[in-house]
């Protein structure tokens, strides 16, 4: 895939989420009004409007299926490339998006638990996969948008891309580096004491 190709994907999809978040904003407009959450589900903090999700996620998808753009086609002398990485860059965007479905379908549902197990899953999954990555990002956003509107799904995604950077970069790294530092003392011994 070039980079002509990708641009034409990336326009195609930004204009998609565009037009479904204000097809979804104006049908509750005209069916109840436009819902506005509270943060963290409190009402002693501030409502947010799903309204600014109309600026919100056409920008949010814009800016990230460019960082995806930059991972999914290398540039060598020139010329567009094909990375190994884009069918890991598709399982990462569906995986991200069916948690945020998942959430969200049990926040609706009224399970007060399951939530935060997800969120937990999903943090668990940070030390496996790369979930500070655009494709998760932009995954889970959508996958919530629905449900919460734009603006709260993308503040937890931050945070979840935060911690998750944390765990799969100095945490996973640590815990690989200890590993592999007690089975060289092991395989060592082992030959020391074959000899």
């Amino acid at each position: 895939m070039n980079e002509k190709r990708f641009f034409k994907i990336r326009v195609y999809f930004t204009s998609i989420i565009a037009i479904s978040i204000w097809a979804l904003l104006i049908w509750n407009h005209y069916h109840g009004g436009v819902p506005s959450h509270h943060i963290l589900n409190d009402k002693n903090l501030p409502e947010i409007s799903n309204w600014w999700g109309a600026l919100l996620l056409p920008l949010l998808s814009w800016i990230l299926f460019y960082r995806i753009k930059k991972r999914a086609v290398e540039n060598i002398d020139n010329e567009s490339k094909e990375s190994d990485s884009q069918i890991n860059i598709i399982y990462g965007f569906i995986g991200a998006l069916f948690s945020g479905i998942l959430l969200s379908v049990f926040f609706t549902l009224g399970y007060a638990n399951f939530p935060a197990y997800v969120l937990l899953l999903i943090l668990m999954s940070g030390l496996f996969f790369p979930i500070y990555r655009a494709e998760y990002i932009l995954g889970f956003v959508l996958g919530m948008t629905f449900t919460f509107g734009a603006v709260l799904p993308t503040v937890i995604a931050f945070i979840l891309a935060l911690i998750g950077a944390f765990l799969y970069l100095c945490i996973r790294t640590l815990i690989l580096y200890v590993v592999s530092r007690i089975l060289f003392v092991l395989v060592s011994s082992d030959q020391k004491e074959a000899k």
